[in-house]
């Protein structure tokens, strides 16, 4: 395979794809060595998860670079992923332990007691995202590694070199060899690691794909957690500080070129602000530099796939003919590599493509509503529900919305954020399962029940 730079469109390096052969070896060694890395004591398979942290803070820079130079994302931008994964390492630390302790939940002496472990699923698959790779990779890697299981890990074929980076890290900081291994490739090295006998699959991408990955699972009746695509809306309420919500959800609609499943990607506001927070929002949006991504003040770099250029162009297409109002931006940019420009629109409605598909872009709609009442039609009106937010002075009016909205995730006066310490899950479309938390590491075990009777 081969790996280009989507700033540049220039080749970085190849890259040996795995074959349905090597991903079958793979499996078998994974079997073979994780009954022994199961039977590893947790506080000696948490040390590796501390070893990987401090040879993440070591190689940093490195790390950034190169997830900048394969997936375009602006350098500041991949210091902050890197450093955003140094608190999700240390709540894995903090928390992996007390949450697989034994459990005695009924103690009536010789009588009866009643127990509950937390077994290792076994060997697990993880098909990852190049979005994120650190945060979705380690989200499953960390966890399911700490808790005794083996991983066949499968990144991006767009993050290839930071998926090698990850499993050489772990290697180093002593996870066996065979029980972490990278299967590069594309959708084919995806197929066949799902072909083996494995006990979990852990897959983040798009609906289509994972949808096709729950067909498999199901009838293989083995462990599944689908993070699947989002179409994330946030209401901005009437009595906010209306330069500050704008600015907050511009960065939300365009951090990372809104290549993020919680990116912003509708905004429904109040008919009394409804222009000056157009207005607004335009301003903010034109301060965001567009530029090479390994500049330091590049706030946008390129995109990562070059096919989502053509999924943006059409999503402006089609606003346009149906009336949209197209306030900035709205084309490929001709220039070498995948760029587009920063595009936002008002006046939209339900009947259009950007209000209703997944953009993955740098776009975003703007619809005007009369009411909180509207506002929550509006928003539950998708088949996804990964996140949602409002934007208002008063809690309660908040969380009265957000207990309504059909959504993994809600915000208020926030967006676009995800913390280790809750689960992250969605609703329809947007997949089933979770990571993080402490459901999260349970996630990646098997409860066994105990009845234990004196003779």
């Amino acid at each position: 395979m081969q790996i280009f730079n989507p700033a540049t469109g220039t080749l970085i390096q190849d890259f040996p794809s795995a074959t349905t052969a090597s991903v079958a070896e793979a499996y078998r060694r994974a079997r073979a060595a994780q009954p022994a890395w199961a039977s590893t004591p947790l506080p000696e398979r948490l040390a590796v998860l501390r070893r990987f942290r401090g040879l993440v803070v070591d190689r940093l820079e490195d790390l950034a670079r190169t997830l900048t130079l394969e997936v375009g994302k602006p350098i500041r931008q991949s210091r902050n992923e890197l450093n955003g994964l140094l608190p999700r390492i240390d709540f894995f630390l903090e928390a992996t332990e007390k949450t697989l302790v034994d459990e005695t939940v009924l103690d009536e002496g010789v009588k009866l007691r009643e127990q509950i472990t937390h077994d290792p699923l076994g060997v697990i698959g993880n098909i990852s995202a190049w979005n994120y790779p650190y945060f979705v990779g380690c989200n499953v890697l960390l966890p399911a590694l700490a808790a005794g299981n083996a991983v066949l890990y499968k990144p991006s074929e767009f993050a290839t070199l930071t998926g090698q980076h990850i499993v050489t890290m772990l290697h180093e900081a002593g996870a066996p060899v065979d029980a972490v291994a990278l299967l590069a490739g594309g959708g084919e090295v995806g197929a066949a690691l799902l072909e083996q006998p494995i006990d979990g699959i852990f897959f983040t991408g798009s609906y289509p794909t994972g949808a096709k990955i729950a067909e498999v699972a199901g009838r293989k009746m083995i462990k599944m957690q689908l993070e699947l695509g989002g179409k994330d809306p946030t209401y901005v309420c009437e009595d906010v500080d209306v330069a500050s919500a704008a600015a907050s959800l511009a960065d939300g609609a365009f951090y990372n070129n809104g290549q993020s499943c919680c990116s912003v990607e509708r905004i429904y506001v109040h008919e009394t602000i409804y222009d000056a927070f157009v207005d607004a929002f335009v301003v903010e949006v034109k301060t965001f530099k567009l530029g090479d991504p390994m500049d330091e003040s590049t706030y946008l770099g390129a995109i990562t796939r070059r096919s989502q250029l053509a999924v943006l162009a059409a999503q402006v297409a089609d606003a346009r003919e149906r009336g949209a109002r197209l306030l900035l931006g709205g084309n490929v940019i001709d220039r070498p590599g995948n760029w587009f420009e920063p595009t936002v629109f008002a006046d939209v409605n339900h009947t259009m493509a950007l209000m209703r598909e997944e953009s993955f872009g740098p776009i975003i709609g703007i619809q005007k509503v009369s009411s909180d009442d509207e506002a929550l039609e509006r928003m539950n009106d998708s088949p996804y529900g990964l996140t949602a937010g409002v934007y208002t002075r008063d809690e309660a009016r908040a969380r009265r919305l957000l207990a309504r909205v059909n959504a993994g995730s809600v915000y208020w006066n926030c967006c676009d954020r995800v913390s280790p310490r809750l689960p992250w899950s969605g609703v329809g479309r947007s997949g089933i399962g979770l990571t993080l938390s402490t459901h999260g590491i349970l996630t990646f075990t098997r409860p066994r029940a105990w009845h234990l009777r004196g003779a």
